[in-house]
């Protein structure tokens, strides 16, 4: 349902944020006329757990991200494998690829969850794209996304990182209902449990300050407790990017998921018929707008149209099932 941000360099050299779809619960098999496979293979296996390698590497995030988002995978699937299929799902040129001149490189990595739990997937990624103007632009992200048999939010993590002194986060439990019609789901998971400390104790920091999106569309869609925030050392002498991710950062998101798998994941409630289809139309709608307006037009600039079109084609296979 839900978006992650992508941002891509426009022509100005200003970062321009635009938005990237999140993938629906994925076939076990794929037809051999979409040029996809079956999971049966073992040369498949082989490439499937060989793309997960390349993924868990974050080969361009520091260290504290890195060391973050291993563990924030390894919690998702130590506490939910259970209820996850095999990581057998994009084609491995889809999990990992890159442009032709070598600047733009990304990777993709879904486990989807098995009928009988409420998981929808787990999407994770990485994209890293050298910038016009010198250095580059590194993205990671976390989202984790659950069925229309639960009404219980997504998770959401983004690190979106444009220089050694700034990044951009973006860290919520995406609500799934209209907090103005359903006041019992705003006290349900957002006022009873206090999620809104995370974000005052993060903007208790000299180095932080709200990041308002230029999409009215993005700041409609986050919960009012999101952390959108940017984290900016370049002009304080206290502390780096990188402490502030392992000091600050990396608690919070880790409560937070914590928090998302014990009472969203794993004890989410049910909800009847009527409610399904509410949610499973607006989980449609969000989709289908970020397929159409953002991923078909960033991911061509980054790495060409063709790449860009098996990316996008595979991964239609995921969000319109």
């Amino acid at each position: 349902m839900l978006l992650r941000c992508l941002a891509i360099l426009d022509s100005t050299s200003n970062i321009c944020i635009v938005h990237f779809p999140l993938i629906t619960t994925p076939r076990s098999q794929f037809s051999a006329s979409r040029g996809q496979f079956r999971c049966s293979s073992a040369a498949n296996s082989n490439a499937m757990d060989s793309g997960k390698v390349k993924f868990m590497e974050f080969p361009y995030a520091s260290a504290p991200t890195k060391k973050l988002m291993v563990e924030l995978f390894s919690s998702v699937e130590e506490q939910l494998g259970s209820s996850l299929h095999p990581s057998c799902t994009l084609a491995p040129d889809v999990q990992y690829f890159g442009n032709p001149t070598d600047t733009a490189h990304a990777s993709l990595h879904i486990r989807s969850g098995l009928p009988s739990s409420q998981i929808d997937f787990v999407l994770g990624s990485w994209i890293h794209c050298q910038l016009p103007s010198g250095g580059a632009l590194n993205i990671t992200s976390l989202s984790a996304y659950l069925t229309p048999s639960t009404d219980a939010p997504h998770f959401l993590l983004e690190l979106i990182q444009s220089s050694p002194t700034s990044l951009v986060l973006i860290l919520d439990l995406t609500p799934r209902k209209d907090l103005i019609l359903y006041p019992d789901y705003l006290n349900r998971y957002y006022e009873d449990t206090q999620l809104d400390r995370h974000r005052q104790r993060l903007q208790m920091l000299p180095e932080v300050r709200p990041y308002i999106s230029p999409s009215l569309y993005i700041r409609a869609v986050v919960s009012p407790t999101a952390i959108v925030v940017t984290i900016d050392t370049g002009a304080t002498e206290s502390k780096t990017i990188e402490q502030i991710i392992e000091d600050d950062v990396s608690p919070i998101a880790k409560d937070l998921l914590r928090f998302w798998i014990e009472s969203c994941a794993c004890c989410g409630r049910d909800v009847d018929a009527s409610e399904r289809a509410y949610l499973a139309q607006r989980d449609r709608i969000i989709k289908k707008t970020t397929i159409d307006v953002d991923l078909s037009s960033s991911f061509p600039r980054l790495f060409g149209q063709e790449i860009a079109d098996r990316a996008v084609n595979a991964l239609k296979e995921y969000y319109f099932k």
